[in-house]
């Protein structure tokens, strides 16, 4: 009696130790969402920092240039283009009500799409909080918040870059030789599949914003370089981000015409044609190995269990446990997998 009380208190334990551990780790789902994007930030650019440690930089050194690389880049990227930004904005508040009121009796002198959608923006603006309701303590504390995350992953990126061998090696050490080899293996394949994704998906953010700008203004599309800014920056979000960027852009030429719709539409249409078939192929490859279908799966759960921002994470989170899955239940050698590429060849990717 005496080992059975002591058997199922022991599973007690080991139960309520697993419950615990799975709440603290569910409050702790931002911070965890945040750090697993520091590693994927680090992936990517952990084969630069390689490949200038062996050219006599520091890694320290390596990390910095990158970010103010990245950092002039998008300085550059605004200077050229908020300009003309802020002008389409200016025109677009200039043509918009100024008021409610004017906003109902623009409705109501309205016909067809412009009517509905002048109503329905009427509905949406009954039910938006007034500057009373958001006071300045709580915006201030909302964009200190935002910068915390942004420097946390940021700096977590950068020290992961340093402590990742060092993990490495300690893990390692707590497995049997064959076991741990076969650890490492898998890791490295995941690191590089990251890092391959990300670098690829930065070149297809740039490419598709150039693209479906100059074709939105090539068509006459009203504040062209917004719905195209817009479309490029939306591919970060898998499946929903296309789409969304096709629906602005129709929506916005159907305030022109049909036919600028039309055309805005198909611009959309072609350009998604071309990166699936011809652009991802070339430059991601099967740099993530992930069906269509997988990906709209892992994109709705993910942003059904962890909220919208979760949703950039999807196809990362989808990339590891396919690995995992390839690796554990498929039996297939993680070292005999070919090297996912992006801008940097194999040999620095690998490097580490």
């Amino acid at each position: 009696m005496a080992g059975t009380a002591r058997r199922a208190a022991v599973a007690t334990l080991v139960v309520l130790g697993i419950v615990v551990a799975a709440i603290a780790l569910w409050k702790l789902r931002l911070v965890l969402a945040l750090f697993f994007l520091a590693l994927i930030l680090a992936a990517a650019m952990r084969p630069a920092v390689e490949g200038l440690a062996r050219r006599g930089a520091p890694r320290g050194v390596g990390i910095a240039l990158i970010y103010v690389a990245f950092a002039v880049l998008v300085a550059g990227f605004l200077w050229l283009l908020v300009p003309r930004a802020l002008a389409q904005v200016d025109g677009a508040v200039s043509s918009l009500p100024r008021t409610r009121q004017d906003l109902g009796e623009q409705a109501r002198e309205s016909t067809g799409i412009k009517h509905d959608l002048l109503t329905g923006l009427q509905g949406r603006l009954q039910d938006l909080p007034t500057t009373n309701d958001l006071p300045a303590a709580e915006l201030t504390l909302t964009v200190f918040e935002v910068f915390l995350g942004i420097f946390f992953t940021l700096a977590s990126a950068a020290y992961w870059i340093f402590e990742r061998p060092k993990a490495q090696r300690l893990i390692s050490s707590l497995l049997p030789p064959g076991h741990a080899k076969t650890v490492r293996d898998t890791w490295d394949l995941i690191d590089l599949k990251l890092g391959a994704y990300v670098r690829g998906q930065a070149l297809l953010i740039v490419l598709v914003a150039a693209v479906l700008s100059s074709a939105f203004w090539a068509i006459g599309l009203p504040y062209w370089i917004l719905v195209g800014t817009f479309a490029g920056i939306v591919e970060i979000v898998p499946v929903i981000g296309p789409l969304a960027a096709g629906a602005v852009a129709i929506g916005v030429g159907l305030t022109e015409s049909w036919e600028v719709a039309l055309a805005a539409g198909l611009a959309v249409l072609v350009v998604r044609v071309l990166e699936d078939y011809v652009v991802i192929p070339r430059v991601l490859g099967d740099a993530v190995g992930l069906t269509p279908l997988v990906v709209l799966v892992s994109v709705t759960a993910t942003g059904i269990l962890f909220g919208g921002f979760a949703v950039i994470l999807a196809i990362p989170l989808a990339a590891v446990a396919g690995t995992l899955v390839d690796v554990v239940v498929r039996d297939r050698d993680p070292a005999q997998q070919e090297i996912p590429t992006v801008l940097f060849p194999a040999k620095d990717a690998e490097a580490g």
